[in-house]
């Protein structure tokens, strides 16, 4: 019985209509989700930049990620070819490999550079700075990627 359920439940799910792809929803989402979690954690933690972090660098890169990634995907309405015939699970790895890359660049390069040639010192926000933006850029890549995929559908090759 359950197999039959289990089944029943796939065929309902595959034939419901998904939510349409709105770049707006998805970058609010991108900023919200993350800073409530961390928000949270720094809460029940009590760490003072733990929750500093979940409205700045942590919510902030995932949302401009999320708006990146999106605005690239939509492609003006036209989405690519390739971004809509290639596995799914590849084409989120490569999104996710060049984003989380990015960012990691940016992060340590912000963290070595802002101290070395601007009068601001050295602080621990700023080491935040190269495990947030990665990791924040990561998940937000993989979230849209994901969420974009399952609203449009294949072209015939």
């Amino acid at each position: 019985m359950p197999v039959t359920k289990d089944r029943a439940s796939r065929n309902r799910a595959a034939s419901r209509p998904s939510r349409p792809f709105t770049l707006w929803r998805e970058v609010l989402t991108a900023y919200a989700a993350p800073a409530l979690t961390a928000g949270t954690a720094a809460v029940v933690t009590g760490q003072r930049d733990l929750a500093v972090a979940a409205c700045t660098s942590i919510a902030g890169t995932s949302a401009v990620v999320a708006f990146l990634v999106g605005t690239w995907l939509r492609h003006g309405g036209q989405p690519r070819r390739w971004t809509t015939t290639t596995p799914r699970a590849a084409l989120t790895a490569a999104l996710v490999l060049t984003a989380a890359g990015a960012a990691a660049v940016v992060g340590w390069s912000t963290a070595y550079w802002l101290p070395a040639h601007t009068p601001i010192p050295a602080t621990p926000w700023l080491e935040r700075l190269r495990i947030d933006l990665p990791v924040s850029a990561a998940l937000a890549t993989t979230i849209v990627t994901l969420r974009w995929r399952s609203t449009t559908t294949a072209s015939p090759a």
